[in-house]
């Protein structure tokens, strides 16, 4: 640094740079044990919730990204949308419906869909990395055959007769097959994939898959050291309401079973747990609306959300 570039920078009192910069050296000595844990391998981030509405939460999460590239991990994001979603069809005066939390996507919502996902949401948090001195590139499943998908199958049990049927969802799908090599491809351009979570059938179908899904099954194609769901809720809590900072496969699914783990947090989990079971390190549920959560989960021994391993 030149006289003249500290000349412009904002004066202390005395000994508070000393102390300002002996946190930070503390800060980045810490990290260093994380930093080399990290260099060179590919974790998968499932980026949504408010988390990617709030456009200072959206900045920070961008520079994150792009700290962790420069620190020599290999980031691959995998977006949501639903809000933004439903908000076009809202304008659009297209009627949708959900099942079982699934939007039921007719042919008319998934032109919608795609539309939203893989153009303005996508192009917009590929933006953000660029602009914070990244280099992003955004497309969707659907591009290099990134995720071969097949029709999402669920079924419901009428509690009077107790017959089972079957449900459509129309073009809601889940995938069968992901080619890890199109995001190997870009990781090696040393640059970021920002992914939309579409996919297309072995008869050219595009399909509208679940974002945490999409993120789980990628993960475990790519063998990540960590996979990384940023939520709008601190992690797994327990019956009080406490955060549990870490759990096996087996208590996870105890924790399901008795009903602690509910609703939404369900299908969450057990993407986790099929991501661990292909071959993931660690997959972790965080507070996407925590400042510098990716940062704190990664580079620091406490983390800030649920952590569940093997």
């Amino acid at each position: 640094m030149s006289p003249r570039d500290k000349d412009t920078l904002p004066s202390s009192a005395p000994g508070e740079a000393s102390h300002q910069g002996m946190d930070t050296a503390r800060t980045l000595s810490e990290a260093l044990p994380f930093i080399r844990r990290y260099a060179g391998e590919t974790v998968i981030i499932k980026y949504g919730g408010h988390a990617m509405g709030d456009e200072a939460l959206g900045a920070g999460f961008a520079q994150d990204i792009v700290l962790m590239k420069q620190l020599g991990v290999n980031p691959v994001i995998v977006h949501g949308g639903g809000p933004q979603i439903g908000h076009m069809l809202q304008r659009l005066a297209i009627k949708s419906s959900f099942i079982g939390g699934l939007r039921v996507t007719d042919a008319a919502t998934v032109e919608v869909v795609e539309m939203v996902l893989a153009g303005s949401i996508n192009k917009q948090i590929a933006g953000r990395i660029n602009r914070a001195g990244g280099r992003a590139v955004g497309l969707s499943g659907k591009d290099g055959d990134l995720i071969i998908a097949q029709k999402l199958h669920r079924t419901s049990r009428d509690p009077g007769s107790n017959i089972e049927k079957i449900l459509d969802l129309g073009f809601v799908g889940e995938p069968k097959h992901i080619n890890p090599e199109v995001l190997e491809t870009i990781l090696d351009s040393d640059l970021i994939p920002v992914v939309a979570p579409l996919g297309t059938s072995m008869q050219g179908e595009t399909y509208n898959i679940n974002a945490d899904t999409a993120a789980g099954a990628i993960a475990a194609s790519m063998v990540a050291k960590r996979f990384i769901l940023l939520t709008d809720v601190p992690g797994v809590l327990d019956a009080q309401g406490k955060l549990l900072t870490g759990l096996s496969i087996e208590q996870a699914k105890k924790l399901i079973q008795d009903g602690t783990i509910s609703e939404g947090m369900i299908p969450k989990v057990e993407t986790c747990i099929h991501a661990l079971k292909g071959g993931v390190e660690a997959a972790v549920i965080v507070d996407g609306r925590v400042p510098h959560a990716l940062l704190l989960e990664l580079f620091t021994d406490h983390g800030v959300g649920t952590l569940i391993r093997p």
